[in-house]
């Protein structure tokens, strides 16, 4: 069968984190970026399906083809590390150090992706800059926007309410990147894969790697947001929340519940005469 148990998910959850945590910076750049435009690639597909239905459903189902493919190519996403290096830490199978290492590579190889595809795309939907009418162009502004002044008028609220978005968003995602360990398939593996993404997507939570595609983009297109304000309001309490997400809600919990089952279960019992 195809099926994988927990239990054995579980081992593979420590297996891959201690991978990702001794790999080298140039794979972790190399990987991060490629992770980072493929995403963003899916996040225009997404927003394209939306502005051309009017329904934000339709772009929420075709997104996880980003996360499929990166996950299939063994590429690097941070979102999804978050919840599988500190269980390897934990299983003292990678060091705090390597797991910090993998962190920030990574993130920078996103930004690197996630920028580059932003000024290609630009150049390829608006002919270099000769339409200026793009609907998915005035999305981007918008939503660019919306994802930093709209927190930032809130004031404290605006903080607490982008950092709990990004923690039920990365619950979601590294549920993704668990589910997928879950079959042996490829159709399984994507099956799998899909539902967590879909449902995070759906619900406009807040994904750290998305944003340092949309944010910059957005700024780059005209939009009337600061560096400052990307970084303040967005990107690192999304960093945040999402480590919280992942670390806790995936990593930790699932690594308490089934790793102490396993161990449990391979005692021998003792027989009282």
């Amino acid at each position: 069968m195809n099926y994988i148990k927990p239990q054995e998910v579980v081992n593979q959850m420590i297996q891959a984190g201690a991978v990702k945590s001794k790999l080298s910076v140039k794979d972790l750049l190399i990987r991060g970026f490629l992770a980072g435009a493929i995403l963003s690639f899916a996040t225009t597909l997404a927003f394209t399906a939306t502005t051309q239905t009017g329904i934000g459903l339709v772009g929420a189902l075709v997104f996880p083809v980003g996360f499929v493919i990166i996950i299939l190519l063994g590429l690097e996403l941070v979102t999804g590390t978050f919840a599988l290096a500190p269980i390897a830490v934990m299983a003292r199978r990678a060091t705090l150090g390597g797991m910090l290492e993998n962190f920030f590579w990574v993130i920078l190889g996103h930004i690197l992706g996630s920028i580059f595809y932003a000024g290609l795309y630009y150049v390829a939907v608006t002919n270099f800059g000769h339409i200026h009418d793009q609907p998915i162009i005035k999305y981007i502004i918008k939503l660019a926007e919306t994802k930093t002044n709209g927190y930032s008028v809130l004031g404290s609220d605006g903080m607490i309410a982008v950092f709990v978005k990004a923690i039920l968003c990365n619950w979601m995602v590294t549920l993704g990147a668990v589910m997928a360990m879950t079959s042996s398939s490829t159709t399984g593996k994507i099956l799998a894969m899909w539902l967590p993404i879909l449902t995070f997507f759906a619900q406009g939570f807040e994904h750290a790697v998305v944003n340092m595609f949309v944010i910059p983009a957005g700024i780059m297109y005209g939009a009337k947001v600061s560096l400052g304000d990307w970084w303040l309001w967005n990107q690192i309490p999304v960093l945040l929340g999402n480590l919280v997400g992942g670390v806790l809600f995936t990593g930790i919990l699932l690594y308490i519940t089934h790793r102490t089952t396993e161990t449990s279960q391979a005692k021998p019992t003792t027989k009282v005469a």
